[in-house]
């Protein structure tokens, strides 16, 4: 089976690396071919997984035509920011047969919507699935069990899916709830930022398991508001990645929260931010807009959104969740 994946940021190469363990004929596409020839040239993206070899069978190229060409799935892995500029740019080469694997999180900001109605704006069709699971990239990559969702109501996009990725080490289970699947994925990141807070602030775990617990409820409520099962949360994409990214040090979330919670200087909290990729705070603005506009009352939405862009205490988190009825 021959895939390409958009973008070879650390997911892109780590699921590169699970689909070559089932034998594909895999493409990875950088947008700039200054990067992609130096990819090329020494097998590894020192930037974001200094320490894993892209093997050579693995293609990297920077036309996106070409890398398209005659794949059978397309895995979608670029930051929620450039998936527009990309999808628009793929609706003029992508074919009829050709099936979407989306494993980017996120909410685009001015539209609020998800990132496979952002493909679906531009790309009409039923092929098109969501992957979405507690797996950091330096995870997978190393080979340890890993669970997803897949969610898509295409069974042959499924089907394809299962047979390029499902190994020894990675599990997926499926669900079609591709709404509440991509709201869990997205969410997990701005509730992350809280938890880093709290850390931040010498709280325990206590307090931790207290926030994701009240999280859980309140995603719940979200999913069912906007369609979506809520039974989704107690899948991998929402309890187990919630799980991850609210008690991982490896999580950018959870770190930018933690400077926050610390009372960190602004300055240095400005440097984090320009220089690392964090995506609960692309999608907080967007959650916040989203909720808005459909009416749903989520608090702690409300409170992030508050401490994070216009500085009120984060010790208002404590209060929150004795009060939080």
């Amino acid at each position: 089976m021959k895939v390409t994946i958009l973008g070879s940021g650390a997911y892109g190469i780590a699921l590169a690396l699970m689909f070559n363990e089932n034998k594909c004929d895999i493409t990875l596409w950088e947008k700039f071919e200054e990067h992609a020839k130096q990819i090329r040239e020494t097998r590894i993206n020192d930037r974001v997984l200094p320490n894993v070899l892209i093997p050579k069978n693995i293609k990297i190229m920077s036309d996106l035509e070409e890398s398209i060409k005659n794949s059978e799935l397309i895995v979608i892995a670029i930051p929620a920011g450039f998936v527009d500029e990309v999808a628009a740019e793929l609706a003029k080469y992508i074919k009829k047969g050709q099936h979407i694997c989306i494993a980017t999180k996120g909410i685009e900001q001015d539209t609020c919507l998800f990132i496979d109605d952002v493909v679906q704006k531009y790309i009409k069709t039923k092929n098109i699935a969501a992957i979405s699971g507690p797996s950091f990239a330096v995870d997978i990559a190393n080979h340890v069990p890993i669970g997803l969702t897949l969610a898509t109501k295409n069974k042959k996009t499924a089907a394809l899916i299962h047979q390029g990725l499902e190994n020894k080490t990675l599990k997926l289970r499926d669900t079609d709830d591709l709404v509440g699947t991509e709201i869990c994925g997205s969410i997990k990141n701005v509730i992350a930022i809280a938890a880093g807070m709290i850390d931040g602030m010498g709280l325990p775990e206590s307090t931790q398991a207290m926030l994701i617990t009240e999280s859980l409820h309140d995603i719940k409520e979200l999913i069912k508001a906007l369609g979506g099962d809520g039974k989704t949360i107690l899948s991998f994409a929402g309890f187990g990645d919630l799980l991850l990214t609210c008690t991982s040090t490896k999580s950018r979330n959870f770190s930018f929260g933690r400077l926050i919670g610390s009372g960190t200087s602004k300055d240095e909290i400005d440097n984090y931010i320009n220089n690392t990729t964090i995506e609960g705070l692309y999608t907080l603005k967007s959650i916040h807009k989203l909720i808005k506009n459909k009416k749903v009352d989520i608090p702690i939405i409300d409170l992030i959104h508050d401490i994070v862009f216009y500085d009120k205490d984060p010790n208002e988190i404590k209060r929150f969740l004795i009060e939080k009825q």
